[in-house]
């Protein structure tokens, strides 16, 4: 790309302050999320991966944009958008929570970031939802203001995070604990620094508050994990998967609701409080789902990058789901898939066939998330160890 500021559709997608840093180090390709653009390619997905996984790398991510969330109501207001049961939630802590309408359905699966007592942050997946905020806030009889804050996340992730970390901010920030936050500055600029990540590694969110200086807090980040191996890199689509982490459009949307999903942890219908959904969950909690999120393992050569489309899945002759999301793992030398079937298609197991782009191909249900499903490695500082190739036989 001969010069960042050539590139592009128009004003109506947003360049990121880290846009030009990105490019300087080797962005060839960038897709749209929440009207911005995001960097999808250093040169090579699955080197990507590896530099997540063995060292670290850093991520431009600030399309997750923020919901700002202020006012004597905050707190309750905030509560009436999410079924999870946030009566407990500490300020400093952070919750993943989702965003579900009056049917149930998911809106968005955001971060919820409480930093003050009433003023949160919901750092967003892909959709509008402060457009729905506003709206809900209308007639809520609630004292709230509503705005996306001058604030850009950065992802800093893989199992020397920890290390270019204390290099930035000394050795006090190995105290942070998993889902919590803090208040930082480094050189003037004013942070937010969270114990979370989309990548299922050890890692950390740097929300910049000043979106003039984002090319210098890439800069000064990359300088200090240069002795660390860090490098520049993109969310990466294999590690997510392996983790079984949601992508919303792709593993979910507005007709998922959360039992289908297996996130029976994030409802709760027992508070006292309301929540927009309520009464829709509680129905469907009673009734049952006919449909559920499985771990798929698809046979054949390895895939060449994820799904573009649904993939049909087929147990003889009847279509009994779709493939959500599916890659090839080098570690697991597999080709792994989130799928959506029918309820009573999902146990483990359960031979069928996926519809793929090449063709018609065997697959099984398996366990998911398919590698570390305790999630020890996000939960504490961890060692990574070579493993023996049996311990990721999915059969």
């Amino acid at each position: 790309m001969a010069d960042s500021n050539d590139f592009g559709f128009g004003t109506q997608i947003r360049k990121s302050p880290y846009f030009d840093a990105t490019v300087r180090w080797g962005a060839k390709e960038f897709s749209v999320y929440n009207h911005m653009y995001i960097p999808r390619d250093f040169g090579d997905p699955e080197q990507n991966f590896w530099n997540l996984v063995n060292d670290a790398i850093l991520c431009d991510v600030a399309v997750e944009r923020q919901v700002e969330i202020t006012g004597p109501d905050a707190a309750t207001f905030t509560q009436m958008l999410t079924p999870r049961d946030l009566s407990k939630m500490a300020v400093g802590q952070c919750k993943y929570v989702l965003i579900t309408n009056a049917d149930g359905g998911i809106l968005n699966d955001p971060i919820l970031l409480r930093l003050g007592e009433n003023h949160f942050w919901l750092s967003l997946a892909d959709s509008d939802v402060l457009l729905w905020a506003q709206g809900v806030a209308v007639n809520s009889g609630l004292d709230v203001d509503l705005c996306e804050p001058d604030a850009s996340p950065l992802q800093l992730q893989g199992p020397k995070s920890g290390e270019v970390m204390k290099a930035l901010f000394g050795d006090s920030i190995m105290d942070l604990r998993y889902y919590w936050l803090r208040h930082l500055e480094l050189d003037g600029m004013s942070l937010i620094v969270s114990r979370t990540g989309w990548s299922s590694e050890l890692g950390y969110e740097i929300y910049l508050q000043d979106e003039t200086r984002g090319g210098e807090l890439w800069e000064k980040i990359m300088a200090a994990g240069a002795k660390f191996g860090l490098r520049p890199g993109h969310t990466s689509s294999i590690r997510r998967i392996e983790g079984g982490m949601l992508s919303y459009h792709a593993d979910a949307d507005l007709k998922t609701n959360p039992y289908e999903l297996g996130l029976d942890r994030l409802v709760n219908l027992d508070m006292d409080a309301d929540f927009i959904g309520k009464k829709a969950l509680r129905a469907i909690r009673d009734a049952g789902v006919t449909r559920k999120q499985v771990g798929l393992r698809i046979e054949g050569p390895p895939l060449q990058g994820p799904n573009t489309t649904f993939w049909p899945i087929l147990k003889g002759s009847q279509t009994i789901g779709k493939v959500t999301s599916a890659i090839y793992s080098p570690r697991l030398k597999q080709n792994i898939a989130l799928a959506m079937v029918s309820a009573d298609e999902a146990d483990i197991g359960l031979e069928c066939e996926v519809e793929t782009s090449s063709g018609i191909v065997p697959a099984s249900v398996v366990e998911k998330p398919f590698f570390d499903p305790k999630k020890r490695i996000t939960s504490k500082a961890y060692t990574p160890v070579t493993p023996k190739p049996e311990r990721f036989d999915l059969r």
